[in-house]
């Protein structure tokens, strides 16, 4: 018999078909799929472009994602390059518009398999950021990739506190300059993308300092490779900061500046500028400069994170009613594992989290348009409420989208642990979320900070005035709470009111809590700082709460405004009502607390969440088949549309390195070892019984065995 494994040719006749136990999931609709995919895509002229885009992957071998699975770093970065070159390619052909969606929806059917996101980040700081004349500059340069940018933010030393960045920006009057410096190792800057070996130039937050005062953060563009042979320029030292967790294409890289000279306009002045005399000038708040970040989070949710989760639901969901394990009843065949209610337990509640997270990310990105609008033009009033609600969004999401990601891959079993199942590379690239872009317990930390000003607010000022100028996210503070849940029975806590009550009233309350205490501490003689330190642990959950609410409310509004669609309005309902009363019973410490929930309600939520679990269950694949993912973007042997698991894992993994010719170099070595062995039986001592001529004669005999093969 050869060395080269030994493949077995099944046909292809399988492709052709549905797999039966899959088709019967879709055969009893309770609600038209199509509208609800119209929906999701925010409408139908959205879900017709978004295909014809698709379509144009579909077919083509250079942009093919399965191979991804058996590649290197090196390998899966030079792919990832080569498909953003066809992209561009692409795009300038068909004359895609520069802010239309087409490009949003490449990527997402490439899964973003391709490089210089850094780039678009960088591009969108300067339009934030810059001046009129500095957009004119550089934002064509990006555009057409005769500069590749970077966003050089986070430290070796410093991440999440943006104040404590130590990279400095000193102005020379006498040269109109800046003088860009790392003045420590941990002044490096650290993990930003694109920088390992493509970017050109970075953005490059950094602590001004003019006339002798330190100005805290801004952004300043610095050349740091040469376009024409990408060495690096005077001054500059940066590379690859080597292997991640995942994240094989982002070309993760370090900078260190020493004392890197720059023009005095290369400052992003939209909200601050230097006078060539040195004269500091400040445009707008200090907050304007983490606009970028604002900007950035927001599309990490819509494009990364919320579409992480979704795909894992796919997968998981699709697999699920495949899997067939165990009976329900002795005379019964073998079920689907989806009919057990442990399997959904598992999987509706990231389900419910699919669609209440992407309602929530509806509802942020209509108030950040409406939000960013106001501060190119100024006014800023709004940011501290966006900043609040994105660094809120982010923590939360990311949060519970690790989460939920984590359980449909274990509840794959097995075959959630092998890569072809896209499990795995959708857990890393959530993960990872976790951190950048602001550390969560950092995030929340910002959220309860926002929180406390707010709530005392309602304390300084009298109550309907006070109710009008708080911040639409947080005016439940003054809603009238009523001291015990008015909840009889089980479908009581169906109705939205109840839950979103509940929640409402345990947020305020967890705020009203941590107010007391940082005011018990700081009377008791503790600084401020001390104080909110030793009440950091509840300000978190206070944080948390209030996430959750808004989330929770924000899914009940949508599902509110689907009267003319009855049959839909219906299953996402269930969809709300699972994620509300699933945070309750998660959590329902907090809800007990003040007794605003007793005992017997506790086991009331229990029972009604359970028995949504089999009414979502019947739905649940028509609910992921709405996500109206392509197979190409899924990427996944057991998450296709027609469910034939087992046949395309197979032939997948005919595809790894060690079923061919790579394999006989493997065998060799096992060769090499074998005669090695044999010289050694020559020079152990009979007598030491790890090292007998037996044991030789066996350990040779099984290479034999595996040469043969």
């Amino acid at each position: 018999m050869s060395s080269r494994a030994h493949r077995v040719s099944l046909g292809d006749s399988w492709s052709q078909r549905v797999h039966p136990d899959i088709e019967s999931e879709r055969r009893r609709q309770a609600f038209d799929v199509e509208r609800l995919t119209n929906l999701l895509d925010r409408g139908a002229r959205n879900t017709t472009l978004r295909r014809e885009v698709e379509s144009l992957f579909r077919s083509d071998p250079a942009f093919s994602l399965v191979n991804t699975y058996f590649m290197t770093q090196k390998e899966h970065f030079q792919a990832a390059a080569q498909k953003r070159f066809l992209l561009h390619k692409m795009a300038q052909r068909l004359n895609w518009p520069e802010d239309g969606l087409e490009i949003d929806y490449a990527r997402r059917a490439l899964s973003g398999d391709i490089i210089l996101g850094v780039h678009t980040v960088a591009t969108k700081a300067i339009i934030s950021l810059g001046s009129e004349e500095q957009i004119a500059k550089w934002v064509p340069l990006c555009k057409t990739y005769q500069i590749i940018a970077t966003y050089a933010q986070t430290e070796m030393g410093h991440g999440s506190y943006l104040q404590g960045l130590e990279t400095e920006a000193t102005y020379d009057a006498a040269t109109q300059e800046f003088v860009i410096h790392s003045p420590t190792i941990t002044a490096t800057k650290w993990w930003p993308g694109d920088l390992g070996c493509l970017a050109t130039h970075a953005i490059v937050m950094a602590q001004l300092i003019c006339s002798g005062a330190k100005r805290g953060m801004h952004a300043f563009v610095v050349p740091i490779r040469s376009p024409q042979d990408h060495t690096p320029l005077p001054g500059i030292t940066a590379g690859d900061i080597g292997p991640r967790m995942g994240l094989e294409n982002a070309d993760n890289g370090f900078l260190q500046l020493d004392h890197v000279r720059v023009p005095r306009e290369n400052m992003l002045s939209r909200f601050a500028q230097v006078l060539p005399d040195g004269t500091y000038i400040r445009c707008g708040t200090a907050q304007s400069n983490y606009l970028p970040m604002v900007v950035t989070r927001v599309d990490i949710l819509t494009s990364v994170v919320l579409p992480s989760l979704q795909k894992a639901c796919v997968i998981a969901t699709r697999y699920s009613v495949i899997r067939r394990q165990g009976r329900l009843r002795p005379s019964d065949p073998e079920a689907k594992i989806l009919d057990y209610q442990t399997q959904q337990q598992k999987l509706l509640f990231p389900l419910a989290m699919s669609y209440a997270f992407h309602f929530q990310a509806v509802s942020l990105l209509e108030f950040f348009q409406h939000a960013y609008n106001a501060v190119q033009s100024n006014d800023t009033s709004l940011l501290p409420e966006l900043h609040v609600l994105t660094t809120g969004s982010k923590a939360m999401m990311t949060d519970f989208c690790a989460y939920g990601v984590e359980l449909c891959r274990r509840a794959c079993g097995g075959h959630g642990y092998s890569k072809l199942s896209g499990l795995p590379s959708l857990a890393t690239q959530v993960v990872a979320s976790c951190t950048y872009e602001g550390e969560n317990t950092v995030l929340y930390l910002q959220v309860a900070r926002f929180l406390m000003k707010n709530y005392q607010q309602i304390w300084e000022t009298e109550g309907a005035h006070s109710q009008r100028s708080l911040p639409q996210s947080v005016q439940y503070f003054t809603m009238v709470h009523h001291d015990k849940c008015p909840a009889q029975n089980a479908s009581d806590f169906l109705l939205p009111e109840i839950y979103t009550t509940a929640w409402a009233h345990t947020a305020a309350r967890l705020v009203e809590d941590s107010a007391r205490h940082l005011q018990v501490l700081t009377q008791s003689g503790a600084d401020q700082q001390d104080a909110w330190n030793q009440t950091s642990v509840s300000l978190v959950q206070a944080a948390k709460a209030h996430c959750y609410y808004v989330t929770v409310k924000s899914f009940q509004d949508a599902v509110k405004k689907l009267d003319s669609e009855p049959a839909i309005q219906l299953v996402l309902k269930r969809l709300c009502d699972l994620f509300a009363l699933h945070g309750i019973l998660a959590d329902s410490g907090i809800f007990l607390y003040d007794g605003f929930l007793s005992g017997p309600q506790v086991d009331m939520v229990r029972t009604a969440y359970l028995d949504l679990l089999s009414l979502i269950r019947k739905d649940a694949v028509l609910l992921t088949d709405a996500f109206d993912f392509t197979d190409q973007c899924l990427n996944s042997a057991l998450g296709c549309y027609d469910g034939n698991v087992y046949e395309r894992l197979f032939q997948w993994a005919q595809m790894s390195p060690n079923n061919n010719s790579q394999m006989e170099a493997s065998l060799s070595h096992c060769q090499d070892m074998e005669q090695r062995n044999s010289l050694m039986t020559h020079t152990v001592t009979p007598r030491d019984p790890l090292h007998t001529n037996a044991a030789d004669k066996c350990l040779s005999s099984s290479l034999v065995t595996l040469l043969e093969r």
